[in-house]
């Protein structure tokens, strides 16, 4: 008969634990890498490029003068328009690095994807002040401010209010998935 020694319940916990790391770290990959390209269509889709002409009434004639409204006209949706392109392109190269670090696991893909996560913080911060340019420049459109005089153009230009406020909408989607990204880091590494 066989007997066991005390000294292999330890060597059977440490094999645990090792399997227990391993699993966790391949959750964790698995769930970047769904995030990641979740990041990438929702900032693709946010990305703003809407234009609406319209004919505005005029007191003299020919009585009406086609103006238009792009995108390009206000420096909030250009810089938005921007920070949105720059994360659609990270989100591509973060997902290639996550899926490598899924499919061979080594210490510099844990090296990497801590220095991925220090520009995931910064990039969140950089998009959510890019959403709140935005979503401001377009409440202004939907509401005005009387106090200054300005006048609200969602009633004239409603097409192109609707695919702003969309844009809007969708970027802090795309802020809200940067977020789930840290607290996923954050929970990982608190577990090794």
């Amino acid at each position: 008969m066989a007997s066991i020694s005390p000294r292999s319940p330890p060597v059977v916990l440490e094999l645990e634990k090792n399997s227990e790391a391993s699993t966790t770290t391949s959750k964790f990959v698995l769930h970047d890498v769904i995030l990641r390209v979740f990041l990438f269509a929702t900032s693709l889709v946010a990305l703003v490029t809407s234009k609406q002409t319209e004919t505005i009434p005029v007191p003299f004639p020919p009585y009406g003068a086609s103006v238009a409204a792009e995108f390009t006209d206000l420096p909030a949706f250009i810089y938005s328009s921007a920070v949105l392109s720059v994360t659609c392109f990270y989100s591509i190269i973060t997902t290639i690095l996550s899926f490598s670090a899924l499919v061979k696991r080594s210490t510099t893909s844990s090296k990497l994807m801590s220095c991925v996560f220090s520009v995931d913080v910064l990039l969140l911060g950089i998009l959510a002040s890019t959403t709140g340019a935005s979503g401001e420049v377009a409440y202004l459109g939907l509401k005005g401010n009387s106090n200054v005089g300005w006048h609200k153009i969602c009633n004239v230009y409603d097409s192109y209010c609707r695919h702003i406020g969309f844009s809007v909408l969708t970027s802090i989607f795309s802020s809200m998935v940067l977020s789930f990204l840290i607290i996923l880091y954050i929970i990982t590494v608190s577990r090794r």
